[in-house]
């Protein structure tokens, strides 16, 4: 008989406050849910957060194993009371990332706006940013609060809580072609700038009834050599551009600005005939040659194969050189040094 009341004995887990511990949902309602974790009694789950007692409800089902943690080993009723919080944030960012690797389309809704974009909530309440630069949509700011959209997860990173999404990569390739098919290289077009970096300027560009991203490079906001977009292009101002290209991979249509106005080194160069001499400042000296100021803003070169291996130069020397030829499309000027004798082997 002591053998048989000893082989009858079930054996308990025991908690502290802290603990995780792997259960079993028994019950599950708005009212109670309870989870058999191999204590004296089943724990109760203990959300006082709405919204995570929803995403519970929504997410499981009597039957599954879930984890917990340990809020108090012994409530007022006997039962562990614990938490599913860290279980939900596990599962919601799982899924976040599977969402993001897998490119999968998602329902967002927007609601409202905010300083380069929108905070959008989706996936069970799970809220994130939508950049102006990756808006497909955009003509009025204020049109898309409370609207539902197509979006898919651009960056999720849990360490910053951080969640980008994208409504511009849902647009196809396809769907991008049928949408710029009212535009043309060399159009003069209007639009509306979205975001600003380093490397340039982001844009709305309306084509009949749909809108999709413009950009303009840094290099082709001014026929100036230029660093940083200057300050008077402001989120919001209206431009006119013109249509350089469509980038169908990043479905983006290439604008300029500079190209509206004419290139002034082709009225420049017209003064730089073959053969002419002109003096010249060394300014840099680089791997390929030696870069000269020639006056006026414009650059010239003498390539490494042009100079004698008997001569060196710094920065700064004036220099007297020839006119070899014009480089149109990196604006400059190539150049020669003028010898008073050629020494062998000098091409």
């Amino acid at each position: 008989m002591a053998e048989l009341m000893k082989s009858a004995r079930v054996s308990f887990s025991t908690y502290h406050k802290g603990d995780e511990a792997s259960g079993i949902i028994t019950k599950l309602d708005k009212s109670e849910i309870l989870v058999d974790i191999n204590a004296k009694t089943e724990a109760v789950v203990l959300e006082k957060d709405k919204k995570i007692l929803g995403k519970i409800l929504a997410s499981v089902k009597l039957g599954d194993k879930v984890s917990v943690r340990i809020l108090n080993p012994e409530g007022e009723m006997g039962n562990p009371v614990v938490s599913m919080r860290k279980f939900v944030d596990d599962m919601v960012w799982d899924k976040l990332y599977n969402l993001k690797k897998n490119q999968e389309v998602l329902d967002a809704t927007v609601n409202s706006v905010t300083k380069g974009g929108y905070l959008v909530t989706a996936l069970d309440g799970v809220s994130g940013f939508l950049p102006n630069s990756h808006i497909s949509n955009l003509e009025n700011p204020g049109d898309l609060i409370g609207k539902k959209i197509k979006t898919v997860v651009l960056e999720a990173n849990r360490e910053l809580r951080k969640i980008i999404f994208s409504q511009k990569q849902v647009l196809g390739i396809d769907d991008f072609k049928k949408s710029v098919k009212g535009l043309k290289e060399g159009q003069e077009i209007e639009a509306v700038i979205t975001n600003i970096a380093s490397f340039g300027i982001f844009l709305s560009v309306s084509v009949e009834k749909r809108v999709v991203e413009g950009f303009i490079h840094a290099s082709e906001i001014s026929w100036e050599n230029i660093t940083n977009v200057p300050e008077e292009f402001k989120v919001g101002r209206k431009l006119k551009a013109v249509v350089t290209g469509f980038d169908e991979e990043s479905r983006r249509v290439q604008l300029s600005v500079k190209r509206l106005t004419p290139d002034p080194f082709e009225e420049k160069i017209k003064e730089f005939t073959e053969d002419k001499k002109i003096k010249a400042s060394v300014t840099k000296i680089i791997s390929s040659g030696i870069l000269l100021d020639l006056g006026e803003g414009i650059m010239g070169i003498i390539k490494k194969e042009k100079i004698p291996a008997n001569i060196t130069y710094k920065e700064g020397q004036e220099i007297e050189v020839t006119v070899s030829g014009v480089d149109k499309k990196r604006h400059r000027v190539d150049v020669a040094p003028v010898l008073l004798e050629k020494p062998i082997g000098y091409r």
